[in-house]
């Protein structure tokens, strides 16, 4: 455990629950002891010229995500500093010139696609958990997101699901599970998983 703080990684496919179960396990906890980090608002900026340029990003590899920035951030909140943590602009590929002010918080949740996949997140989390979905309630979820909340089309979404999301996932998401502490099947609504994580929270920050 880390000296001042639990941190706690949630990773999982795309549309798998991971936001939901992150945000289900702060909730019986105080807002001043518990911050959420995610994983996407680490996103590089991104400049193309065109939109061919577009379509051919691959926006779910781990070089799309600038992770050294989440790891400082991280070190930074686990001594008691404050953060500025981006917002990514998911209509324009870019990160927003305001940013959020994030004070240390006893509970620090991380949680992303790649959180567990990549060395240098995973040595820093205390407890690591994998939220494990059906993929064909994962596509549908996405769709219903990246339409509703990020501007797309049906046709844009499909073609990545296609060509990037789901052999990027295959290739560095699902593999990662095997690091997770705790799987956690259909997730948010596994309460009584939930309410395990919880309770190990608990425990850590009462030692």
């Amino acid at each position: 455990m880390n000296q001042n703080c639990v941190i706690i990684g949630i990773a999982g496919g795309s549309g798998s629950g991971k936001t939901t179960v992150a945000r289900k396990i702060l909730e019986n906890f105080e807002i001043q002891d518990a911050v959420l980090i995610e994983q996407d608002a680490y996103y590089k900026n991104i400049h193309f010229e065109t939109a061919e340029d577009k379509a051919k990003f691959n926006f779910d590899h781990p070089d799309s995500i600038e992770f050294s920035l989440l790891r400082k951030h991280l070190l930074d909140l686990t001594k008691g500093k404050s953060i500025e943590k981006p917002i990514y602009d998911f209509a324009n590929y870019m990160r927003k010139t305001e940013k959020i002010s994030v004070k240390t918080s006893k509970i620090i949740v991380v949680e992303g696609i790649l959180i567990l996949a990549v060395p240098e997140i995973r040595e820093l989390l205390d407890i690591k958990i994998f939220v494990d979905t059906d993929p064909d309630e994962m596509i549908l979820r996405r769709i219903g997101r990246d339409i509703k909340e990020r501007g797309r089309t049906f046709e844009s979404v499909r073609d990545q699901y296609l060509k990037t999301v789901k052999p990027m996932f295959l290739e560095f998401a699902e593999p990662s599970k095997r690091y997770a502490d705790v799987i956690i099947p259909r997730g948010g609504m596994n309460s009584i998983a939930i309410q395990m994580v919880q309770a190990q929270m608990k425990g850590l920050l009462e030692n």
